[in-house]
């Protein structure tokens, strides 16, 4: 059986999820530090929940990460 909630869920990912993809896709060579990250996190540039680390460390909305990484192409 399948359950359905009646909330929509903004998927989000880890710094550390955000790092390998970049890495992996080879999008940014070198990839920006962890500090460059979090920076960003706190300037609002990827978006977080809560705009500070939780207990699973920074969480990013998965939109926000990708609208970023298209801004790198559009503006670049």
């Amino acid at each position: 059986m399948k359950r359905t909630f009646d909330i929509q869920v903004r998927p989000k990912m880890r710094l550390s999820e955000i790092e390998r993809i970049l890495k992996d896709n080879r999008a940014i060579v070198p990839v920006p530090s962890r500090q460059t990250l979090i920076r960003m996190c706190e300037s609002g540039v990827l978006e977080t929940p809560t705009g500070k680390p939780g207990r699973s460390g920074w969480l990013v909305y998965e939109d926000s990460f990708l609208k970023w990484l298209k801004s790198l192409d559009e503006n670049g």
